[in-house]
């Protein structure tokens, strides 16, 4: 028998690590994707998978969340076993086959899919979080609304440092003063990441959810924007730049910039596909590279 799909042999769970929350939800996609559990079926209890897997009932709670949060399964709670929703999306469904759509539609449903999870991660590179602070909007109304409660968020964001010299948004001039800006993009900044923290962080006090927001600096504008969601998803988009009048202190400024909330992401999901697979992968590593090395503290002051 298939390894991927059978059982995780005793012996061999003595010998290994016990397999994380993503390692298990990796192998009971992979049984859905083959059909080994179709729609409509109910899934094995939540202590025969920890007897399974060798983990506890918590590992396999989120493990089942992750699904939940792809759409493949339903009725994930603490009592009856989950089941396999009715209508799982095709494996190509959020990869090549899938069509961008703008970040205003789809960062919003995603994240709100991702709430669905236990432990929620979101990691993000970006110009100002404008797009992810709108996108949390939903997700906070149904926390609020007790639609959804998640016991631990932890979000990273990685955004341009006040101290470099953009590449956009800049004059069209460019011998011309780049201050005005400038300033005004860090305005944008702080103020759209102050509201993002304050937000989440709210949730401590009124839901006793456990979150964690972190900011960092990075020595460079990105080209790109970049969500990643659970560890199972990406979202990508490029920051396409033209013309635009902006008004600055009641004067109007020809700039050269991007309208992020505009750009058409691009969806990756882990275990779609290997090309798929690979890119969430790769995106993480390449974030994780970043936060760790060259990437600085953040404050958000003006």
């Amino acid at each position: 028998m298939d390894p991927e799909h059978g059982s995780v042999p005793r012996r061999a769970r003595s010998q290994r690590p016990r397999p994380t929350p993503r390692e298990v939800a990796d192998v009971l996609r992979a049984r859905i994707r083959a059909g080994a559990l179709r729609p409509g079926d109910r899934m094995p209890t939540q202590a025969r998978l920890a007897d399974e897997f060798g983990v506890e009932r918590s590992v396999v709670r989120r493990a089942l969340r992750i699904l939940q949060s792809e759409q493949l399964l339903a009725n994930v709670s603490k009592g009856a076993p989950a089941t396999v929703a009715a209508a799982p999306p095709a494996p190509a469904a959020a990869g090549p086959a899938a069509p961008p759509q703008p970040t205003t539609v789809a960062l919003a449903s995603r994240v709100t899919a991702a709430f669905e999870a236990e432990h929620v991660e979101i990691d993000a590179v970006c110009l100002t979080a404008v797009s992810l602070t709108l996108a949390i909007g939903e997700p906070l109304r149904r926390i609020h609304a007790g639609r959804q409660k998640p016991a631990k968020v932890d979000v990273r964001v990685l955004l341009p440092s006040r101290s470099i010299d953009l590449a956009f948004p800049v004059p069209v001039e460019r011998h011309g003063d780049a201050a005005p800006v400038h300033d005004r993009w860090l305005a944008m900044r702080n103020a759209q990441g102050q509201v993002l923290r304050h937000n989440l962080l709210a949730l401590r006090a009124t839901h006793g959810i456990d979150v964690r927001v972190a900011f960092r600096a990075l020595p460079f504008t990105p080209p790109v924007k970049l969500y990643l969601l659970n560890g199972t998803e990406a979202l990508f988009a490029y920051y396409t730049l033209s013309r635009h009048e902006t008004r600055i202190d009641h004067e109007s400024l020809q700039t050269y910039d991007a309208q992020g909330i505009r750009s058409m992401l691009f969806s990756f999901a882990q275990g779609a596909d290997q090309r798929d697979t690979t890119f969430v992968e790769q995106s993480h590593l390449w974030f994780n590279a970043l936060w760790e090395t060259i990437s600085s503290e953040l404050e958000l002051t003006s």
